[in-house]
């Protein structure tokens, strides 16, 4: 995927990758595609099937699969709901447990990975969700944090969904018959939320019924979002110092979808994620709930979303969906 890079690129590109922790501040110019407004949503409403998500608190199972793309070596972490008693940390290799699950993608911030968020991701998938999390080849820890390769991470999430899915048709693997690919969701954190952003633009992929973006903006992959309808859930703290709110705010007011924004008045870039407390504790409830109604259907789950979101006065939320 060839991109022509400005000196606002450049520039862009060497402000970010000086900054410690993730960013997303990657622009990109194709055109004129880069200045062409939304279109109206194809579909006015989730192409979800009503349902009802799991109630119960399930134990959780991590795997790892060691995926490449073209060269892109993409290691990814699975977290997904396993046998057994709830509680306590995720157990490697554990026996999944009965049933179809969502998968949810989720894409880590620059200089991060995705055991930088396990506190969430676990939550997830004790809700009843196999959450997918690629390491990026450039924009992790450790990596040359290359803001540019952002551009290339849609891509990377559509190729790892790929795999993740075809786990449910092999002989023998822990996860056979238990994905359900016909209710995904994407996920991702600062640069991770442009990549996740990306996924409904640019890089439109149309098995995608859902997204959730933390502290995300949409440089660099335009807010064209295209396709049926997906439900948006956007999370951003007020004071945050590497994405400013008003550009996620931004993003979020161009969803043509169903759409809510969780907005911490005292939360940053995202730190509140990385560790468990109130925050974050509203953070997961809320996204939770979210996905349980986003992808499983869940009309009682919708209901709870707006109390969840404003438990004590650590958040307000708009709401639209």
């Amino acid at each position: 995927m060839s991109r022509r890079v400005t000196p606002a690129l450049m520039a862009s590109a060497l402000l970010m990758a000086g900054l410690v922790g993730c960013s997303a501040d990657a622009r990109r110019t194709e055109g004129p595609q880069a200045a062409v407004e939304p279109p109206p949503a194809a579909t006015p409403t989730p192409q979800v099937p009503a349902g009802k998500a799991p109630q119960r608190a399930f134990a959780v199972g991590v795997r790892q699969l060691k995926l490449k793309r073209d060269g892109r070596a993409l290691p990814t972490t699975l977290w997904y709901p396993a046998a057994g008693q709830s509680g306590g940390a995720a157990k490697r290799s554990a026996t999944a447990a009965d049933g179809r699950f969502p998968v949810v993608m989720f894409s880590h911030g620059l200089g991060g990975r995705p055991d930088d968020y396990a506190t969430l991701l676990t939550r997830w998938a004790a809700a009843g969700f196999v959450v997918a999390a690629p390491t990026f080849p450039h924009t992790s820890r450790g990596a040359d944090n290359n803001v540019l390769d952002v551009l290339n991470q849609p891509a990377d999430v559509s190729y790892a969904l790929d795999q993740v899915l075809a786990l449910d048709d092999r002989a023998g693997d822990a996860l056979r018959g238990r994905l359900d690919g016909e209710r995904v969701a994407a996920a991702g954190h600062s640069a991770g939320g442009v990549t996740t952003i990306g996924l409904f633009t640019a890089s439109r992929d149309e098995r995608l019924d859902a997204g959730v973006v933390f502290a995300g903006t949409a440089l660099g992959v335009g807010t064209a979002f295209a396709g049926a309808a997906a439900p948006q859930l956007f999370v951003h703290g007020e004071l945050d110092e590497v994405v400013e709110y008003a550009a996620g705010k931004a993003a979020y007011d161009k969803v043509p979808w169903p759409k809510a924004m969780l907005s911490l008045p005292k939360g940053d870039h995202g730190r509140a994620l990385l560790s468990d407390g109130a925050t974050l504790r509203v953070v997961s409830d809320t996204s939770v709930e979210f996905l349980r109604w986003s992808l499983y259907g869940d009309a009682d789950a919708k209901k709870r979303i707006p109390t969840d979101a404003t438990r004590g006065d650590i958040a307000t939320f708009d709401d639209h969906l």
